[in-house]
């Protein structure tokens, strides 16, 4: 199902303004992806960066060009390891969290 314009400009709002929601949003898009739901922690991931930083800000952080983000992080993006932890970190530092990996 397709998401509406106002739904994802409410989901992005709240994550501007709601440092908890962002956070939330950051792990369950990581969750997602180690989940092997990639292209659904990809989505969220895209709209955590959307809403918390931006790909202009993430470029200049990551040293990798806004474009090549947006199409790492986009639909048909297939991003490498190497790429995707170096963004995570970022992320995470930015937010001020550190998610680590254990047994379920």
């Amino acid at each position: 199902m397709a998401l509406t314009r106002g739904f994802r400009a409410t989901l992005l709002e709240r994550a501007q303004q709601d440092a908890e929601f962002r956070q939330a949003m950051l792990v369950e898009g990581i969750d997602a992806m180690l989940a092997g739901d990639v292209a659904t922690g990809k989505a969220i991931l895209r709209d955590y960066i959307n809403a918390a930083i931006g790909f202009g800000p993430l470029a200049e952080a990551t040293n990798i060009p806004a474009k090549s983000l947006m199409r790492m992080l986009g639909p048909k993006g297939n991003p490498r390891a190497d790429n995707l932890f170096h963004i995570i970190h970022h992320l995470q530092d930015r937010e001020g969290i550190h998610l680590g990996v254990g047994p379920c």
